[in-house]
């Protein structure tokens, strides 16, 4: 594990930086790749190694169980694939922490939607990358050279 810009832990925490600026990932259930879908990360703050996502009680992720999350920054600063594993959320307060008017346009009927599953991703390993190559790689790769080694050192695997 190294990263040229600093600790290693410095990375983790701009990964999640990055995350709450926007919450986005590709989720799939491991094995079932067919499934996989854009979905919106709900992040506690002093919850660093778990993220929750709101589903339906009839779609795929339902099934639970090993998945993998893709994640790229608004920016493209910053690239991640993680690992973890969804179980259902069973702390009513969750939901009632996490619920917004962009969760009640997917659930109509509200909190108490039957429909309605709030999944837990707790989380494993992590590969994150960040795209900034400085300046010197920036140079280098603009002129044609090989940036290979820069974006090397820009490269962290991580338990999240």
């Amino acid at each position: 594990m190294h990263y040229e810009n600093g600790n290693p832990d410095e990375l983790k925490e701009k990964f999640w930086k990055e995350l709450d600026g926007s919450p986005f990932v590709m989720l799939e259930l491991d094995g079932h790749s067919g499934d996989a879908a854009p979905m919106t990360a709900q992040l506690d703050e002093d919850a660093n190694s778990a993220i929750w996502f709101f589903t339906s009680r009839s779609g795929a992720f339902a099934a639970m169980g090993p998945a993998t999350a893709t994640f790229s920054a608004k920016g493209h600063n910053l690239f991640a694939r993680f690992d973890g594993v969804l179980s259902e959320e069973a702390d009513r307060a969750r939901i009632d922490q996490f619920w917004s008017n962009m969760i009640e346009a997917w659930f109509p009927q509200g909190k108490g939607d039957p429909n309605l599953l709030l999944m837990r991703m707790d989380l494993g390993q992590a590969k994150i990358w960040d795209s900034n190559l400085g300046l010197m790689g920036t140079a280098r790769m603009l002129l044609g050279m090989d940036a290979r080694a820069d974006a090397q050192n820009n490269t962290v695997e991580t338990k999240l």
